[in-house]
Order: structure tokens, then sequence, then C-alpha cells
């Protein structure tokens, strides 16, 4: 059975299009998985672990307004991340990941495990709120995990259709 990386490579070579990825909490593990696969080089451009605020905005592009009103781990930073990583590195695709991997600093109204991915292309970008569950390593795993779906979702969805993603897909919820 192929690899979800692997499939993710495929639609990203077939479509002629390239990637960059701009992480938090997954601290280079969805670039990592990319560039498990040989000739990745083809497709990844690069990445940036913005682990801090600081680098968020001076890097990826987030803005120091949307960290003021929204915080580091929300739907609004998410977004700006994948479309700023996008913008900073000149790729077809981004892909942006904010949230707490645990076991400390969560809050009642962010709890551990809460994590917000985004994925950004020519057809807009999609945002998923998440809610893992585990240790550390098992969130950082299931973030990389869901990011690479909804890559493959994004990149599936613009092979079959000449049409834009449904204005519903933009913000998906589970």
């Amino acid at each position: 059975m192929m690899k979800i990386e692997e499939q993710a490579g495929k639609l990203l070579l077939a479509q002629g299009m390239t990637i960059a990825c701009a992480e938090s909490c997954t601290g280079g593990l969805l670039t990592s998985r990319l560039t498990d696969i040989a000739g990745s080089s083809a497709y990844v451009m690069g990445s940036v672990v913005s682990y801090t605020n600081r680098i968020k905005e001076k890097l990826v592009g987030v803005r120091h307004e949307t960290l003021l009103a929204h915080g580091a781990v929300s739907e609004e930073t998410a977004r700006e991340m994948a479309e700023g990583i996008r913008r900073a590195i000149e790729t077809d695709m981004g892909v942006g990941i904010t949230g707490i991997a645990g076991p400390g600093g969560g809050t009642a109204t962010k709890p551990v495990g809460l994590v917000f991915i985004a994925v950004s292309g020519p057809d807009g970008t999609i945002v998923k709120e998440n809610h893992f569950r585990g240790s550390r390593t098992e969130v950082k795993r299931q973030s990389t995990e869901t990011a690479l779906q909804m890559l493959c979702f994004y990149l599936s969805r613009r092979d079959s259709s000449s049409s834009p993603l449904n204005a519903d897909t933009r913000k998906i919820k589970e």
C-alpha cells in the first residue's frame, strides 16, 4: 500500500506543482515525511519551523495583528502561515500547522491536542480545526497525517475538476 506522503508526491508531480511548509507544533515532521520520498526535491522547495511568534511574523508573513487578536494557535494564524509560506518561498502549494502538542501548554479554551492545519494553493485555502489525543509524539504524527490527507484532498479535487474548490470546503470542521 502506498504511503500518504508518496501519494501527495505523485499528485504534486502529476500537476507540476511545488510545495513549502510552515510548521510550528510539528517541528518539521511534515517536511521530513515529504522528503522521505526519493525524488521529492522535484516538488519540496523548503520549509520554516516557526516555533515562535517572531519567526511566524518575520519569515512566514503572519500579521502581528492576527497573532494579537487570535493567538498563535488559531484558524487565522494557520491560514496566514500556509498563504505566507507560499509567498515567501514562491511555491504553488503551502501548508501551515499550528497547535498545542503537549503535554503542557493547554488552557480551557485551547487544550492540548488542538491543532489548526491549513492548505493553500491556486484554488484558495482550506483550514481544519483538529482535536487530537495522545502523547506529544502522537499529536505530532496525527497532525502530519491530517495535513497530508488535506493536501491529497486538495490536489485530487483540483485534478478531477477544472473548477475551484467549492466554498463549503474552504473551512473544514471535525
